[in-house]
């Protein structure tokens, strides 16, 4: 990828059945990316470190990710898709996509289909990689089943899937969203019920792909043993666990699975470090004013609780503007946006409300090249950008002559505010208050 923008949704036609797909990359490898039971490939962008962790991939492949046949953006059907069927499905995508021989990589339920297709189709699998999975659905109760469909649409599996969360009410709104508009409670019913019919163990052992099988150690939604087993089939298949309890691949700490994964399909890791890494974005930096005063004023506890309101509106708001926030950084937070005019709305709205809480913010703004590292970015870009902040007063909003530049047209109003030169940056710099 060379800039931010999202990829487009195209569609490869299985029987008469339309399947949704986007491809990120142009790696002279292709990996096809096997969907769990929550899965709409537009809107899981919207979903913190998705995007990133497939640009990590892209920078030495070309991904593909899809949606199941009645799930997603792909065609509803009356009956739950039979693994044949969802077989048929990868290859439609590949044939549309010219792709030969690809790496599979399977995730939760996706990992039975991604057992069966490299079985059935050796010489279409180059490498099948394995996260999250199970050969036989033993976790499934018939209780366990009836609240999923119940809770449907709510966010509840959030709880499973990335526990640390559960208790953020943005979060499992978010996540609820995911789950209506990647199925309905009966379509997840039904798929369901067929899931905890399948049993691919008897072909396990006539895989005759390299086998990576991945897991996390206190997975709730699939327990590790599951994991444990399926490697265990698997004629030489490698098996890691990792730490932490996220179920979904791309939460928590990625950088040694994502090395891992490159290392298995390649040979060799760190193409974060390559120029393929690169990628142009808007950074936003922001900064509570006079931070240390209000904390030794309001004493550490009330601090602490006003901190966390500023750090969950800040969440907020910047999803509402589409960006991605990378972190926040005590009293302030760093953030990337794949179009300026919105890292600049949202550098207005965010200080506005900020305002309102009692919590006057100065923000900076830069568009450049930035390095991918993970869950974290780099690069000149990021250092402009803080240095434009640093030269805010209060409760101003500052960008780079750049930003301005990139924006006109957009509706937005910017006042000159001089040349300056920013600490470590050569040059001089001219900057521009945004007026809300």
């Amino acid at each position: 990828m060379t800039d931010f923008a999202l990829p487009e949704t195209r569609y490869a036609l299985s029987g008469d059945v339309n399947i949704a797909y986007q491809v990120m990359g142009t790696g002279p490898v292709d990996i096809i990316m096997v969907p769990g039971l929550v899965s709409h490939i537009e809107f899981a962008h919207e979903m913190e470190a998705y995007t990133a962790f497939l640009r990590r991939l892209s920078a030495f492949a070309r991904v593909v990710n899809f949606d199941k046949r009645g799930q997603g953006l792909s065609d509803r059907i009356s009956d739950a898709p039979s693994l044949e069927q969802r077989m048929d499905d990868v290859r439609a995508i590949m044939e549309a996509i010219g792709s030969e021989r690809a790496a599979v990589i399977g995730f939760s339920e996706g990992c039975a289909m991604s057992a069966l297709f490299a079985a059935t189709y050796p010489e279409r699998v180059s490498q099948l990689i394995l996260f999250g999975g199970f050969a036989v659905p033993t976790m499934l109760t018939e209780e366990g089943l009836a609240q999923r469909v119940k809770f449907w649409g709510t966010g509840a599996m959030i709880r499973t899937v990335r526990p640390s969360l559960a208790t953020n009410p943005d979060a499992v709104a978010l996540f609820a969203k995911f789950e209506r508009l990647s199925a309905s409670p009966g379509a997840i019913k039904a798929i369901s019920l067929l899931n905890a019919k399948i049993d691919v163990r008897p072909i396990l052992p006539t895989i005759q792909a390299p086998t990576l099988v991945l897991h996390r150690e206190r997975d709730v939604q699939v327990p590790i043993a599951l994991g444990r087993e399926l490697a265990a089939r698997i004629p030489n298949a490698r098996w890691i666990e990792y730490p932490g309890d996220d179920h979904l691949f791309w939460y928590g700490e990625t950088e040694a699975l994502l090395g891992d994964i490159e290392e298995f399909i390649t040979g060799h890791r760190d193409s974060a470090s390559t120029d393929l890494e690169r990628v142009l974005a808007t950074v936003l930096f922001t900064d509570i004013i006079d931070s240390t005063r209000s904390a030794a004023e309001v004493g550490d506890q009330a601090w602490r609780r006003m901190l966390d309101n500023h750090d969950e509106l800040a969440r907020q708001v910047v999803r509402r503007h589409r960006g991605s926030l990378v972190k926040t950084t005590g009293d302030g937070i760093l953030a990337t946006f794949d179009g300026p005019g919105r890292a600049v709305r949202c550098a207005l709205a965010l200080g506005a409300a900020a305002r309102q809480i009692g919590l006057p913010l100065r923000a900076g703004l830069h568009t450049g090249e930035i390095e991918m590292r993970g869950n974290d970015i780099g690069g000149i870009a990021v250092h402009v950008a803080a240095r434009v902040m640093a030269q805010c007063q209060s409760s101003e909003v500052l960008v780079s002559r750049v930003v301005t530049d990139l924006v006109a047209g957009a509706g937005l109003q910017f006042s000159e505010r001089g040349s300056y030169e920013l600490k470590g940056i050569p040059g001089r710099w001219d900057l521009f208050v945004a007026n809300a």
